[in-house]
């Protein structure tokens, strides 16, 4: 596991600096703590930090070259099939230096070129240079575990993993991209491939982008399907899930160095505690956050399956000391993150690092297996749509008379569902989905700022994922939309930079492609039955994980914001969100932004807008409103 950085000018007599390349990987030191490397020869230059987890020795260091030179590859993440690569590539008359998983990838692509993209199991960013055409290769992994952004003007291409790299460079200016900042008030973050800073992109996952002779192309190398269907008994399918969940768990223990869990006490990471109990029989060690509330606190969950599986089990309750660590969350997040459970999330991750070095963790089960509350209303959505228009219009009339409650209420959820009842289904889901829609979008911003960005749309993204979806109704079309955008854009990001930030590697098996994949081919009553969630998981995990996680309803990994902006961080969500730096910007009506602390004050919900506009805020005062820190700054204006 590495950060990696580099540039490469389409002008060949134009040299590289390598104090550049050096500066870039100090903003990522936490990213590989163990060790660095750069590479620069003439107008190409490669960088690499270095956490060690597959042979720690010094022959793993990167960049790694081949035996003629003519290749120079830098790599973030890990390759879970590498030592079956390694033996095929061995029978081909291959010889290796080291024992990592980095030089497979090398010698794979002497042989196969661009096409060993298709044969890397695993979480990725890379890039290479190969000097037999003069050629830079950047790519990423399936479902965008590892995060690459670049910056290409013509002249050059800068890459890094994280945009504080990249702007280290004198040649990159540091400016908010107003198109971006409204996808972010509408989605919670910055969609691929878009970046918050004009100038820079995401490299989207499953996609590569090739630099040859000044030209960049971006092409995708793979495609998520959700037809044809397969048709099978069901407890073919169950023994089908079992073996490649088990064998997704199995590579991801593969490490020189110690490996735990993270524990929410919900179906997913307990299925893969479980799963860790039938692949090994070593000590394992879990690690679980909680909170004072308790409607928001799942600890008891958790510690009943570590004592089911006798696992050296550590917690943390979370409390709300979020003035103590924005500074550091903002530097860490690169850009605008509205997600919260970030705070809970860098928690556990600062925990487990005490202790190992690589982590498991649940993440995917929910977009491949229909977990979510919301695939079920997309169902329920779309038999509303038979009602005639006038019933419908009545009913979702009646929405406003439910009182405004908490959060977590079913009262709640119910309003959110009928309001959005009689809106196209694309629409209907963003409704649940956004941090502001557009109606509120427009009254919150000043005209300056919708000005900049006219014509813009940000749910046409989400629009032309409906539109393109190939699975068995409206559920597998939301499913299908959360893994080309909510997945690798919000919660991946929330986990990769989270732990990163603290030095650890996790791994997430269910986001094994070959389990993605099974998963999609799932006829829908596989996932969504009746009211049973993640109906196949549940019936593979029945007998093994105990009846009252099997049977609970999920939680997710919320955090009492809410409450702790009415509360504990109220005097400094007021101080920044009105001060004079906040009106300046030119984005909000300042009498907007007040109606808004006020109305969540009344006790009518409006953490989630109030949260983004936090963020968003101490976002330019860190990255926009002065060079670019190469440190976790102490304080962001707070």
């Amino acid at each position: 596991m590495c950060g990696i950085a580099g540039k490469v000018y389409t002008d060949r007599s134009r040299p590289v600096d390598p104090r550049l390349v050096q500066r870039m990987l100090d903003t990522i030191r936490h990213r590989g703590p163990d060790d660095e490397g750069l590479w620069v020869n003439g107008h190409v230059g490669l960088g690499s930090r270095r956490l060690a987890i597959i042979d720690l020795s010094p022959r793993a260091r990167q960049p790694m070259t081949n035996d003629d030179g003519s290749l120079h590859l830098v790599f973030n993440g890990e390759i879970y099939n590498f030592q079956a690569l390694r033996a095929d590539l061995e029978r081909r008359g291959h010889r290796f230096r080291s024992d990592s998983d980095t030089e497979t990838i090398l010698r794979l692509y002497e042989d196969e070129g661009i096409k060993c993209l298709d044969r890397l199991w695993g979480m990725f960013a890379l890039a290479l240079w190969d000097a037999r055409d003069g050629s830079l290769i950047v790519a990423r992994d399936r479902l965008g575990k590892k995060p690459l952004f670049y910056h290409f003007n013509g002249e050059h291409l800068v890459f890094g993993s994280e945009p504080k790299t990249i702007l280290q460079d004198p040649d990159v200016t540091a400016e908010a991209d107003p198109s971006a900042i409204d996808h972010y008030l509408t989605y919670g973050y910055v969609p691929s491939p878009l970046s918050a800073f004009r100038g820079l992109r995401k490299l989207p996952p499953a996609h590569y982008l090739r630099l040859h002779e000044g030209a960049l192309s971006v092409e995708r190398y793979w495609t998520l399907r959700y037809s044809p269907k397969r048709e099978e008994r069901e407890d073919h399918l169950i023994e089908e899930l079992g073996a490649l969940l088990r064998e997704a768990v199995r590579l991801r223990l593969i490490a020189d160095v110690p490996v735990g869990a993270l524990l929410s006490g919900g179906l997913d990471s307990s299925t893969v505690v479980a799963l860790m109990r039938q692949v090994t029989s070593g000590r394992i060690t879990t690690f679980s956050i909680g909170f004072e509330d308790a409607d928001y606190d799942e600890l008891r969950y958790a510690r009943e399956v570590a004592r089911r599986f006798d696992t050296d089990h550590h917690e943390l309750v979370v409390r709300p000391n979020a003035v103590e660590l924005l500074p550091r969350l903002v530097w860490h997040y690169n850009e605008p993150f509205a997600d919260s459970s970030a705070v809970p999330s860098y928690a556990v991750c600062q925990m487990a690092r005490r202790l190992v070095t690589v982590a498991l963790n649940g993440d995917g089960g929910d977009e491949s297996f229909l977990g979510y509350d919301r695939y079920q209303a997309a169902r329920l959505g779309r038999l509303a749509d038979a009602l005639p228009r006038p019933l419908l219009a009545g009913v979702v009339h009646g929405a406003s008379w439910l009182p405004h409650t908490d959060p977590k209420s079913r009262v709640h959820a119910l309003r959110r569902f009928v309001e959005a009842l009689g809106l196209e289904r694309a629409r209907r889901y963003a409704r649940w989905m956004v941090v502001f829609d557009e109606e509120t979008r427009r009254a919150l911003c000043t005209p300056a700022f919708q000005s900049a960005v006219a014509g813009g749309t940000p749910l046409a993204r989400l629009d032309a994922l409906f539109a393109s979806a190939d699975g068995d109704g409206d559920a597998e079309a939301a499913a299908s939309a959360d893994v080309h955008l909510y997945l690798p854009d919000d919660l991946l990001v929330k986990m990769d930079i989270a732990s990163m930030a603290n030095s650890l590697e996790l791994r997430s098996p269910f986001l094994d492609h070959r389990v993605v994949e099974f998963a999609a081919a799932l006829p829908s009553r596989m996932k969504l039955r009746g009211t049973t969630q993640k109906y196949l998981v549940k019936a593979l995990m029945r007998g093994v994980l105990p009846e009252s996680i099997l049977g609970r309803a999920k939680m997710g990994f919320a955090v009492p914001i809410d409450r702790w902006l009415r509360q504990e961080l109220r005097q400094m969500t007021h101080d920044v969100l009105l001060d004079s730096r906040a009106r300046q910007r030119g984005y909000f009506d300042p009498e907007g932004v007040r109606k808004l602390l006020e109305a969540h004050e009344a006790g009518q919900p409006r953490h989630r807008q109030l949260w983004a506009l936090l963020m968003l805020e101490l976002w330019h005062r860190t990255f926009i409103d002065q060079p670019c820190p190469v440190g976790p700054p102490d304080t962001c204006g707070v």
